[in-house]
C-alpha cells in the first residue's frame, strides 16, 4: 500500500474518531465536555472526548461528501487516530487530501495527527497517492520542473509499476510531432513525449494525452503579468493523466496504457512562433497560428494523432485548455467534450459517483467554420471572440477519428483558496471522475 507521511502505523496506539449525526452520540463515553460546549454533530463539527485523565477519542459531524474528513487532519491534536468501525466510505480519502502540503522548498511544519488506514480501503489510498503525486508536479516551480523534469516523472512512474517508457525528443519530435516542436521552439529547455506504455497485449488499449506545458508566458502574443502567475500549472492536464495512469497501473486494471505527455515550454525568443505564422501537424493538416497563446491544442493535436493512430478502444485528453471554461463553470467543475455518447455518460457518471462532477459542453457543429483559414487547413483560434471552450475542443475534435471514442476534459487543476481536504495550490481535478467513469465505460467497474 502507499505510504504516505500522513499515515500512521497499524502498531500505532490511536484513538477512535467517531463519525455521528445529530442525536447519535450522547451515549459515548466522554461526551460530557462535547455537551457542555454546544457540540450538535453539524457537518463537519469535530469535538474532542475526554475522561478524568486525557483524550479518549473525538466526535465528527458527518461531512456532506469526501473533502470534508480533510478538516479532521489538521484539527485533531497532533497524535494517532483511527474511524471507529465501520470507517465511513471516503473518510480515509478526504483524510489523506486534508493532510497534503507541499514543503518541498520551506521548513517541515509542527506534527500533525495521523491516520491507522482502516481495512479494505487499497483504492482510497492509491488515489490519495495519486493525488498527492499530480499536487506536487503541479505545485513545484517552473524553474525546477520544466519539459525534461516532466518527462522524468513520467519515467519515475513507470519504474515504480514496470511498465515501458520512452522519450522522444531532437529530430525525432520534429519528425514526429511537429506542432508541439513548434510550440517549445522559443525555449532554451528543449520540448520532449514521454510516452508509456502498460499491460498485457490483449487487453483493451486506453490512450490518455496530456498537456503538459510546464510554463506559458503566452510567447509572442505575450499574456499580462496578472494572467502569467500561475502559469506553472499549465501542465496540470498531464499532471492529471500521469495520476490517472499511476491509479490504473496501481489497481491493475485490466487494460493496456498508451500514456503521451507532451512536455513543453511556451517562451519568447528570436526561435519562438509568431503570429500568421503556418506550421505542420503530425496528422499532415496544416495549422496558422492565430495567436501564440493557444499553444496547448497545438500541443494536444500531434499527442491525439499518435494515440488515433494505435487505433485504441478509447482516448481521453485532459489540459488546463481555455479561460472560457472556467468562465462558464468556475474552478470546480472541468468542462467535459465527447465525440461518443455513451462514452460521456459513462463519464458523467463516473463524476457523479466520485463526488466530483463533471459538466458537459457541445461540440457544436455550426462553429466549425469558426477555425477556417485562408491560408492553411485550420486556423488554431476561432474568428469570433465567443465559444472558446467549444473552438478548443472542435479544434482537437479535428486530430481524433470519428470512429474511435474520444473525451476531452478542459480543467483548472488549482484551489484559490484552501477548503477541507482542497487546500490551495494544484489540484488533480477530474482524476477520480475519469478513472470511474473510463472503467465503466469498458465494463471494468
Amino acid at each position: 500500500m502507499p505510504a504516505l507521511p500522513c499515515l500512521a502505523p497499524e502498531s500505532a496506539e490511536a484513538l477512535p474518531i467517531h463519525v455521528v449525526t445529530p442525536g447519535a452520540w450522547e451515549a459515548l463515553p466522554g461526551a460530557g465536555l462535547a455537551r457542555a460546549s454546544g457540540f450538535a454533530a453539524k457537518p463537519g463539527e469535530l469535538a474532542l472526548l475526554t475522561d478524568g485523565e486525557g483524550l479518549t477519542g473525538a466526535i465528527f459531524g458527518r461531512p456532506e461528501s469526501h473533502f470534508g474528513y480533510g478538516a479532521l487532519a489538521t484539527a485533531l491534536p497532533a497524535r494517532s487516530w483511527r474511524f471507529a468501525e465501520p470507517a465511513p466510505e471516503g473518510a480515509l480519502l478526504g483524510f489523506c487530501l486534508g493532510a497534503y502540503r507541499f514543503e518541498r522548498f520551506r521548513a517541515p511544519g509542527p506534527a500533525r495527527a495521523r491516520l491507522i488506514p482502516p481495512a479494505g480501503r487499497e483504492a482510497e489510498l492509491v488515489e490519495a497517492a495519486a493525488i498527492w503525486r499530480v499536487r506536487d508536479l503541479i505545485n513545484t516551480p517552473a524553474n525546477h520542473l520544466g519539459p525534461a523534469e516532466l518527462a522524468a516523472a513520467v519515467q519515475a512512474l513507470g519504474a515504480e509499476h514496470g511498465a515501458r517508457v520512452s522519450l522522444i525528443e531532437g529530430e525525432a519530435l520534429e519528425r514526429g510531432y511537429p506542432a508541439l516542436a513548434a510550440v517549445g521552439r522559443g525555449s532554451p529547455r528543449a520540448p520532449r513525449v514521454a510516452l508509456l506504455e502498460w499491460g498485457e497485449e490483449e487487453a483493451p488499449l486506453l490512450a490518455l494525452c496530456g498537456k503538459g506545458v510546464c510554463f506559458d508566458t503566452g510567447g509572442l502574443d505575450l499574456k499580462p503579468s496578472s494572467a502569467m502567475l500561475r502559469m506553472k500549472k499549465d501542465m496540470g492536464g498531464a499532471a492529471v493523466m500521469i495520476g490517472l495512469a499511476e491509479t490504473l497501473m496501481a489497481l491493475r486494471a485490466p487494460l493496456r496504457l498508451l500514456l503521451l505527455v507532451g512536455a513543453v515550454e511556451n517562451s519568447v525568443s528570436g526561435g519562438a512562433m509568431r503570429p500568421l505564422d503556418v506550421i505542420p501537424t503530425r496528422k499532415g493538416l496544416t495549422v496558422e497560428i492565430g495567436n501564440t497563446d493557444a499553444e496547448g491544442r497545438l500541443v494536444l493535436a500531434d499527442l491525439l494523432a499518435h494515440a488515433a493512430e494505435r487505433r485504441p478502444r478509447l482516448i481521453l485528453d485532459a489540459a488546463t485548455l481555455t479561460g472560457a471554461a472556467r468562465v462558464a463553470l468556475g474552478p470546480d467543475l472541468p468542462a467535459l467534450f465527447a465525440n461518443d455518447e455513451a462514452l460521456a455518460e459513462s463519464l458523467l457518471a463516473g463524476g457523479r459517483a466520485a463526488g466530483e462532477p463533471l459538466w458537459r459542453l457541445p461540440l457544436h457543429p455550426g462553429y466549425e467554420s469558426w477555425l477556417d483559414s485562408g491560408v492553411a487547413d485550420l486556423s488554431n483560434v476561432a474568428s469570433k471572440p465567443m465559444a472558446g471552450a467549444i473552438i478548443g475542443g472542435l479544434f482537437l475534435k479535428r486530430f481524433v477519428p470519428n470512429d474511435i471514442p474520444w473525451g476531452h476534459l478542459d480543467l483548472y487543476a488549482w484551489n484559490d483558496s484552501s477548503r477541507p481536504g482542497r487546500p490551495e495550490g494544484g489540484e488533480a481535478t477530474g482524476l477520480r471522475a475519469l478513472r470511474q467513469g473510463v472503467l465503466g465505460h469498458l465494463g471494468m467497474a
